[in-house]
Parts: C-alpha cells; sequence; structure tokens
C-alpha cells in the first residue's frame, strides 16, 4: 500500500490538488504495478512561516 505524501504551500485550487491526486496515483501503480486502489496520497498546505529554504523562511524569500 504506497502512501504519497505531498507538502505544498498554499495557493493550489481543489482542481489542482485533484489532478495531482489522479496522476500520481496513475503514475505510481503503473510504475510499482500494483492497484490505483491501494495507493493513498495525502496533500498538506504548510504555511510559508513554517517552511524554509536555503537558510531563509518561505514567507521572507517570497513575501506576498
Amino acid at each position: 500500500m504506497p502512501i504519497i505524501r505531498v507538502e505544498i504551500l498554499p495557493g493550489r485550487t481543489v482542481e489542482q490538488k485533484r489532478e495531482l491526486v489522479e496522476v500520481l496515483t496513475r503514475e505510481t501503480a503503473r510504475i510499482a504495478g500494483c492497484s490505483e486502489q491501494s495507493i493513498y496520497v495525502v496533500i498538506e498546505d504548510v504555511k510559508k512561516e513554517n517552511w524554509g529554504v536555503g537558510g531563509e523562511l518561505c514567507s521572507d524569500k517570497f513575501p506576498d
């Protein structure tokens, strides 16, 4: 039972998340040779102030 965790900055639409789940599920099943029904995808929106890149908080590096 593959579990795929996706951590992304907020801002994606439900439609984008839906497509991401569909594609990740389909391609994981194809590559791993398992059924799509056995694949779980968890999407977690991480606030910019809780994510760091290159030694900086994303909230500082990418202000709104």
